[in-house]
């Protein structure tokens, strides 16, 4: 779809220079990018190569308001914030006819709000209830009395166990199970056997959290697994039982969360990170790849970046592998 650079300008609040009538149909990087697509600039270091590109027009900050050119400019406060906003409104989402495919499978008792679709050999269990205009895709599984919120896609091959719910707009791609027992035993001290603790808790997940391919989160033991509105997380990562996931979380590919830790709002965990059970990381935390937290521990320090096994903050860190470096050399 083609929109005028007026348009793109109205929708991601940007002052726009140049000739608004031009119209663009994508968005791309600056050394593949055409006349019909829209590129973005950070800082005035790679301006010059940004005005050189093929591009229709540049989203830049107002380093380059200046700047001689006949290329359209779109200046906004946080170029690459404006530039996905301008994607999300060049690029129309994937569509999807509403209804049930033929191969489907839906209980009766299944409440399907007004255009939603459900596609091949998907299966929606009994009592499940799905919001307005939410897409279930090939080979997605909906347990019993499973809630979906308006507007949500679950991309294929999704796993929802019984009884867990889903808020609005909440995306889930391809191999995600959601509510899956947790990993709980008890060891029999006279037997050495381990006995199953029971695993009948639910999951609730919040307002607009995306899921990556092939990641798990566990439903509580007893009660409630929670993942707080915004939350973004990354391919194969494992959320255990009773976990609280606070707002705007991000978490990256192949982090281990484990069981009743609590994750606070705005925290960032990088990738491969490790969390032992009963943790709590603070608001605003910062935890850098491969970061390991013993059991038990409470992370604190709104934007402070913690690294290393035990994870603490880099400054202290750093210091401790110079010393190190230095202690090595000597031998």
């Amino acid at each position: 779809m083609k929109r005028s650079l007026q348009e793109i300008a109205d929708a991601i609040g940007a002052r726009l220079l140049g000739d608004s009538s031009r119209e663009l149909s994508g968005v791309a990087e600056a050394a593949q990018a055409t006349a019909q697509d829209l590129i973005f600039v950070e800082d005035a270091r790679h301006l010059a190569g940004a005005l050189e590109s093929r591009a229709g027009a540049i989203i830049c900050g107002d380093f380059a308001a200046g700047a001689a050119t006949g290329k359209p400019l779109l200046v906004v406060r946080h170029p690459k914030l404006g530039f996905a906003r301008a994607a999300a409104f060049l690029i129309a989402k994937e569509s999807c006819d509403p209804g049930i495919h033929a191969s489907a499978v839906v209980h009766p008792s299944a409440q399907l709000g007004r255009n939603v679709s459900v596609q091949a050999h998907a299966v929606v269990a009994e009592g499940v209830a799905i919001g307005d205009g939410a897409r279930i895709g090939p080979g997605t599984i909906l347990g019993r009395n499973v809630r979906i919120g308006r507007d949500c896609n679950l991309v294929a091959r999704v796993t929802v166990y019984p009884g867990a719910c889903l808020g609005d707009r909440v995306t889930v791609h391809a191999g995600v199970v959601l509510g899956g027992d947790g990993f709980g035993f008890v060891r029999d001290p006279e037997t050495g056997r381990y006995e199953k603790f029971p695993q009948i808790g639910t999951l609730l997940i919040g307002d607009d959290v995306e899921i990556g391919c092939n990641s798990t989160i566990d439903r509580g033991a007893l009660g409630a697994t929670v993942i707080g509105r915004g939350v973004k997380i990354d391919n194969l990562v494992q959320i255990a039982h009773n976990c609280q996931i606070g707002e705007d979380v991000v978490i990256a590919a192949q982090t281990g969360i484990s069981g009743s830790c609590v994750i606070e709002d705005g925290a960032i965990i990088a990738g491969q990170v490790g969390i032992a059970d009963h943790c709590r990381i603070e608001k605003g935390v910062i935890l850098g790849a491969q970061s390991g937290v013993p059991s038990n521990k409470v992370v604190r320090g709104a934007g402070v970046l913690f690294w290393g096994t035990p994870a603490r903050p880099i400054k202290g860190y750093l210091k401790e592998l110079a010393i190190l470096a230095r202690l090595a050399r000597k031998n």
